[in-house]
């Protein structure tokens, strides 16, 4: 049973009213549904039996390991694993009064210890999980007693020969024994087998024996030790193996009297360390639980409740549904449950429900009692959102139903002396309480029924948190308007199918809708029309109709705010959708300008091309005047096709100006550009008061256009001169090779002829000439190099090569 340490119960009486509370909101059912998701046996045993935390800090405490170990435990595949924990409170307890326990039993400690060092690696990290983490600070794992014991015992419980080595001196005696009292026997079996009964050696009180037919036992000497329910065979332990028996015996008992003394040496190791097993068994309880609950929660798809304390906290939830009804949705085919939603003001204390009976009235109840108590343990709740809920110390019920089969229907003393212990809990009991009444006042004289439940509710409002009650009291309705602490609530009935639809609406009270049932029914018309008459003589009717015009306004407003929401959504949809096609013509636009891109990059590339080739055509030694000038001639049409291409290519691309508006890419932001750098990949931009200057790819167009990368400019330089004159060795015409083997030197030079234009200086040195040799050989291999001659005496000499081109 659940256990409240909230308070100490002075009276009796108080006690008795927290206990009928958790069984009237069926709170042993729903620990026992939690306890189907402990890993361990004591964390089962223990979610049955629940300690409610005693404070505010606590409860948060709980849902923070709550939260943190299954986090850890879904990022972990397959989850956190307790096999190996087991329970050790008898095994403790034996060992710290200096009793002895088995090998099986020594051995569950030993697995204990190891899975739990397996979980502290696995939990502890204190910036991811502080709460769960601060568990392990004070714990030890023990790793030279797990050793101990892994050592001496084996996987089955048994102790090891390794455990000592008189133990595997005497049990090697002990085989060798048994094997020369089993090769006699068998060789008894072999001479003697005309006389046997059978050929297999039996086993009686310990002693081996052969079966000998009846009247042969005079032919083995021995001691009879049994015979068959015939009469027939009798089981003799031959006298030749007696002296071994009794040997075997001897040896045996002081087996036995060795592994008890290693039992007893290990058993008071264990018990050495009761304090430090003691609190390890608590921490892994303490994580079972806390990870029982994280399952638990996530098998409902549960979040996180806020846990406010005071007389002011809200009271905040959005579509709840009740666990125990969840469970018999998915495994006892039970109906689907219809989530609720419970939003209270902190200026409110009463809330007065009211609608037709089976419409959800005490579901209802049920549901906010469930939800205080599981947040207080640190549980998830059910429901959508980011519920608020309140503190309590003390959830007190009067619930008469008959939806639990252990509750009947209660009398109205009955529902007086449940009452009675209701108000004394709150007055003995410091703190916060909230109250679930069900039909007060009911089970009397309606007149009297009403000025008691009145009365109550009043009394009530002053004295606890929340007092949430069901009625069918016209006059209970009408108190929210005479005082602000009071609220009204209703559950929804279908007018046109007279059905409850179980959903609760706030701020309008409900109707009975007693005659619409009783009409369902097939009640007599003849007494339904005379009710009618009834009611409306007493003037009911007039509170009826203004409660369903109400009723009608709200649910005119409700199928507004869903078309509102349906309009929204199709909007969103649209919207979506005209984005999808920008960011397609954006694409297209981007190919479009890719491929611009590619034709003139092919067009600078067939240019170069030929230009190379009427360069070295006029460095033919036999060039005329009359190849000059044609040369000179294709080089102005290249020129003035590539202007042409160049021309129409960004007719259709965009570059940036001094004073165009821009959207910068990383922000989202418009701003206008106020300087451009002199080549043009840089932008200065102005965005309301923040100026920065940022990369020309790092904008685009107001209209999505990406702005088009300046191309370089390509200058040729035709010497004027056909003669054979040495060009000049600079910096950039010249490679240091030097240190270098032949292959990394032909790289380097390679990728340099790509790019050159005239001769190529290369530094090798002289040293053994190696390096020199093997350039030389590869260079004029190469079609495009010319020759390879050494530099002149001031550049190098011998010691460096100039290379000239084709």
């Amino acid at each position: 049973m659940l256990e409240d340490n909230s308070c100490k119960q002075s009276n009796n009486s108080v006690g008795v009213a927290f206990e009928e509370t958790i069984e009237l909101l069926e709170w042993p059912r729903l620990c026992k549904q939690l306890s189907t998701f402990a890993s361990t046996i004591q964390g089962k045993k223990k979610s049955e039996n629940l300690d409610i935390p005693p404070d505010v800090a606590t409860s948060r405490s709980y849902l923070a390991e709550t939260l943190e170990i299954g986090a850890l435990d879904e990022f972990i595949e397959g989850g956190l694993n307790f096999q190996g924990v087991h329970d050790l409170e008898n095994i403790l307890l034996r060992c710290s009064k200096g009793g002895m326990v088995s090998g099986e039993e020594l051995l569950q400690v030993a697995e204990t210890l190891r899975t739990a060092r397996r979980l502290r690696r696995q939990i502890d990290d204190s910036l991811l999980r502080p709460i769960t983490s601060s568990l392990f600070e004070q714990l030890a794992t023990l790793p030279d007693l797990q050793k101990l014991l892994e050592f001496g015992l084996e996987d089955s419980g048994r102790i090891a020969d390794r455990a000592s080595t008189k133990l595997a001196g005497l049990r090697l005696q002990l085989n060798d024994l048994r094997s020369d009292r089993r090769e006699k026997l068998q060789a008894l079996l072999r001479k003697h087998s005309s006389i046997l009964q059978d050929n297999v050696i039996s086993e009686r009180y310990g002693r081996p024996v052969i079966a000998l037919k009846l009247g042969a036992g005079d032919q083995i000497k021995g001691i009879v030790h049994d015979s068959s329910a015939s009469g027939n065979t009798i089981f003799v332990e031959p006298q030749s193996v007696i002296p071994l028996g009794n040997q075997i015996a001897q040896l045996e008992s002081n087996i036995f009297s060795e592994e008890r003394r290693l039992l007893a040496l290990w058993s008071r190791e264990v018990g050495e360390n009761f304090s430090d097993l003691k609190y390890l068994c608590k921490v892994m309880l303490k994580l079972d639980l806390a990870l029982a609950r994280a399952r638990y929660g996530s098998w409902l798809g549960g979040v996180a409740p806020s846990i406010f304390e005071g007389k002011d906290a809200s009271f905040c939830l959005q579509e709840f549904r009740h666990p125990l009804l969840v469970w018999q949705e998915r495994f006892q085919q039970g109906k689907k449950v219809v989530p609720i939603s419970f939003e209270v003001a902190d200026h409110l204390r009463v809330i007065a429900i009211t609608g037709p009976n089976t419409g959800g009235k005490t579901v209802t109840l049920k549901s906010i009692g469930l939800a205080v108590l599981m947040a207080r343990f640190g549980l998830l709740l059910p429901c959508i959102g980011t519920p608020c809920v309140p503190w309590c110390s003390q959830v007190l019920a009067d619930i008469g139903d008959e939806q639990s089969l252990q509750q009947n229907l209660s009398t109205f003393s009955g529902h007086i002396v449940r009452i009675s212990r209701i108000l004394n809990a709150i007055t003995t009991c410091p703190g916060s309480a909230i109250v679930l009444l069900d039909e007060v006042g009911a089970g009397t004289d309606p007149t009297e029924g009403t000025s008691i439940a009145i009365a109550l509710l009043q009394v009530l409002a002053d004295r606890a948190k929340l007092t949430v009650v069901t009625t069918h009291f016209s006059q209970l309705k009408a108190l929210k308007y005479s005082d602000s602490r009071f609220e009204n609530a209703s559950v929804a009935f279908n007018s046109e199918d007279l059905k409850p639809t179980y959903h609760l609406q706030w701020g309008i009270p409900g109707r009975s809708n007693a005659l619409e049932i009783a009409n369902r029914l097939g009640l007599d018309l003849d007494v339904i029309d005379r009710a009618q008459k009834l009611m409306n003589h007493k003037g009911a009717e007039n509170v009826n109709e203004i409660i369903k015009g109400l009723e009608n306004d709200r649910q005119r407003q409700q199928d507004a705010a869903e078309d509102a929401a349906a309009l929204l959504a199709r909007t969103e949809l649209l919207h979506e959708e005209l984005l999808e096609r920008w960011k397609q013509q954006r694409k297209k636009s981007a190919d479009f300008q890719e491929l611009g891109r590619h034709k003139l990059e092919t067009s600078i590339r067939e240019g170069q091309n030929e230009v190379r080739k009427l360069i070295r055509r006029l460095r033919e030694e036999g060039a005329t005047g009359e190849i000059a000038r044609t040369t000179g001639k294709r080089l102005r049409q290249l020129q003035l096709a590539h202007s042409d291409t160049s021309k129409n290519i960004n007719n259709q691309l965009w570059l940036p100006k001094i004073g165009d508006r821009v959207r910068l890419i990383a922000i989202g932001k418009v701003g206008q550009v106020v300087d451009v750098s002199d080549n043009g990949l840089q932008l200065t931009i102005l965005c309301g008061v923040f100026r920065s200057t940022v990369e020309l790819s790092s904008v685009e167009s107001i209209d999505g256009l990406k702005p088009t990368l300046p191309e370089p400019v390509i200058n040729l330089k035709i010497k004027n001169s056909l003669g054979t004159g040495t060009s000049v060795r600079t910096k950039k015409n010249t490679l240091d090779v030097r240190g270098l083997r032949v292959h990394e030197a032909q790289a380097v030079i390679e990728e340099k002829l790509r790019n050159a234009l005239g001769p190529i200086w290369v530094i090798h040195g002289i040293g053994t000439g190696k390096l020199k040799r093997g350039l030389r050989d590869w260079l004029e291999s190469l079609s495009y190099v010319k020759k390879v001659v050494d530099a002149d005496k001031y550049d190098g000499g011998a010691g460096c090569s100039v290379i000239w081109l084709d």
